[in-house]
């Protein structure tokens, strides 16, 4: 048998964060929702979204409001926590809009320079 080898596709590097934001948009059964939920691992164009208790399918569409900042984000994939009644979904953020914690991933970058590992940082 051979060795499997995973990989990571991503063209970014990832920051570890436990960032509160608020998420809305339109679930499975075209009602609309607004909640509290974390970014956990963040990048430029993405983010890992927890805690969230909305039906979502990929390609859903999203808005993110972290502090005073928002952008809309198209769900990427989805699966349960470990506890299996909230979500956790993977996003990218649609181009047009701006990354609503570019000024936290300047930081940390600044701060990570010269690694290859992700920056865990607590808010």
């Amino acid at each position: 048998m051979g060795i499997l080898r995973s990989f990571d596709r991503r063209r970014e590097s990832r920051t570890l964060v436990d960032l509160p934001l608020m998420v809305w948009g339109v679930d499975t059964q075209g009602e609309r929702f607004l909640q509290e939920a974390h970014a956990r691992d963040i990048s430029l164009s993405g983010a890992l979204l927890t805690g969230l208790d909305a039906d979502l399918k990929s390609g859903d569409v999203v808005g993110v409001l972290y502090g005073k900042q928002k952008a809309r984000f198209r769900v990427v994939w989805i699966r349960y926590d470990a506890g299996g009644d909230k979500m956790q979904v993977a996003v990218h953020r649609v181009d047009a809009d701006e990354c609503p914690w570019k000024d936290l991933l300047k930081d940390s970058h600044e701060i990570a320079e010269g690694s290859d590992h992700s920056t865990h940082v607590e808010h």
